[in-house]
Formats: structure tokens, sequence, C-alpha cells
């Protein structure tokens, strides 16, 4: 007999590549998935990794075995929801995750949403860029908030994941008060704005390379932005009149800690922001009622900022 967790781990590995990214992506050992993965080998009886001293791929059997529990898992997890949706109570566990601004933002409304599903146990995690929708469809997790700068989602994700499009979020000055631009009579000129001592995240966050396709847009001689970790540092720093910065709305919803937040006209840039889920488990009732919270959730905490 197959184990289902074991199945699940050589799903995992054949989306991953190698035992350390699989590790690294279920929270496990590297030495736990290999030998999780072993004992699979020795119930399948056959051989289904191809190991060196240094890596290990799929044979063609483990290629096999690896789609086969893909259908298997959603079949299992399909007869899940059924028994569940049956039942029609929301109850058992249900695991979000979410990148922070998100996590931070959507936190009190759905603790106060869901708190009316006593039979119902909810976890939200916030997650590493980029591995919401791995951990979704490896069943780590039930629901990821997720974001998209591109446009590209969901139209480049797996058929197995079904995507609900919960808002948009688009960057937002934040300045000192006492700052020109705090006035709200007064409009929004980034020209005026290009000198200024700009403030964002490292180079490969989502958040800066937004806020460098903005300058880019001024004209110039682009401003060479300091750099520090954290959104809520940053804006803590704008308070203290260090400095400038543009952060999507999002990361206000916490407080705008003492900071005068403007929108930015013609078209700033925005990300979406979506809840994703497996297609299997859309109807499962703990599910079903989580995304009716993260809706709710998502339409109260959008700051209005003045017009630009």
């Amino acid at each position: 007999m197959l184990e289902l967790r074991r199945l699940r781990l050589l799903a995992e590995f054949a989306r991953r590549g190698s035992i350390a990214a699989t590790a690294a992506s279920l929270g496990y050992t590297p030495s736990a998935v290999s030998q999780q993965l072993a004992a699979l080998e020795r119930e399948a009886r056959v051989a289904l990794l191809d190991r060196t001293a240094r890596s290990a791929e799929l044979t063609d059997a483990g290629r096999r075995l690896a789609e086969r529990a893909e259908e298997i898992l959603v079949l299992v997890e399909a007869a899940e929801t059924e028994l569940s949706t049956q039942a029609g109570t929301p109850s058992g566990r249900v695991v979000v995750t979410a990148f922070p601004t998100a996590a931070v933002a959507f936190a009190p409304a759905l603790a106060h949403s869901l708190r009316d599903h006593p039979e119902l146990t909810f976890v939200l995690r916030q997650t590493r860029l980029g591995d919401g929708m791995h951990q979704v469809r490896s069943g780590e997790v039930d629901i990821a908030l997720v974001d998209d700068w591109t446009g590209k989602l969901p139209g480049q994700a797996p058929a197995a994941l079904k995507f609900f499009h919960l808002r948009r979020d688009p960057l937002v000055l934040a300045v000192p008060a006492g700052h020109p631009m705090a006035d709200p009579a007064r409009p929004v000129d980034l020209q005026r704005l290009r000198d200024e001592p700009w403030m964002a995240a490292p180079p490969g966050e989502p958040s800066r390379q937004a806020l460098e396709r903005l300058l880019d847009t001024v004209g110039g001689a682009r401003a060479v932005p300091w750099e520090f970790e954290g959104l809520h540092t940053i804006l803590s720093l704008v308070a203290r009149g260090i400095g400038i910065t543009a952060i999507p709305a999002l990361a206000l919803a916490a407080g705008d800690q003492g900071v005068v937040v403007r929108r930015i006209p013609d078209a700033a840039p925005a990300r979406e922001v979506y809840a994703v889920t497996r297609a299997a488990s859309v109807r499962r009732p703990s599910v079903a009622v989580t995304l009716r919270a993260l809706y709710a959730a998502a339409g109260e905490v959008q700051p209005d900022p003045p017009e630009g």
C-alpha cells in the first residue's frame, strides 16, 4: 500500500527537482525527505530516484508515479470535499498563508468573521516571496494570498489551482507631516520629488521594482533609494522626516505611523491580490467560508488617501 504522505513528497520532488528544495518547501530536513522517499521505493518495489553523491533525479518509474500521485491526491481531496460538503458546517482546520502586508492587513477582519464558526480552527501564516502557490499545490496550506505585479496571473498558473481576485493595490506616496506634498490641496508632482531622498525595500523585492518603474516615468537621472528591510521600518523613517517613499496601499492597513499618504496620479504601478486554492477544495465548507471572509476583509482594509 502506497502511503499518501509519501506520494505527496514525491509529487513535490517532481516539481522542485531536488531533495533540498523539497525539504525547504515542506518544512522538513533533507534527510527526512530522503528517508521517506526511500520508504516509498520499498513500498513501490521499484527504484523511483536515481541518486548520486550530490544529486537525485526521478527514474522513468518515478516520473510515472509522480504523475499518478498528482491525480491520486486530487481525487482524495475531492472525496474529502464531498464528505465535508454533506456535513455542511465549516469545521476542522483551515490554513491560510499570506505575504506579510496582506497577513497584517487581513488578520483582524478574518479573525472577527471566522470566530462565528466555533468548529473551525483557523491558522494564518506569513510566507516567503513566491512560496504561496507551491504550498497550496503541495497541500501544505489550503489558501494562499499572493500578489501579482506583472499581470500574468492567473494565466500562467497550473489548472489545478483556482484564483479569486480580491483587490487592486496601487502604490501610494508617503511623506512626512510638514512636507510640501503633505498638503492635500496641492497636486502631487513627481517631477518636484525627483531629487528627494527616496527610501525603498532591497533590490529584488516587488515593491522596490514597482517604485523604480515609477521613478523611471519622471525622467532625468533617477534617484537611488536608500534600502531598508520591511515596509513598516521605511514608514517609521518617513514619519521622522528622513525621506519619502512609495509603497503598496495595503502596507498602511495597520496604521499610517504618522506619515501623510497621497494618491499618485497617472496610473501608478499596482499589484493584483488573489486568494489561491486547489480547485478540488473550493466547495469544502471550511475553505468556502474562509474565501467569503477574505472577500469581506479585502473590502475593509483599503486606505483612501486624498487625490493627487
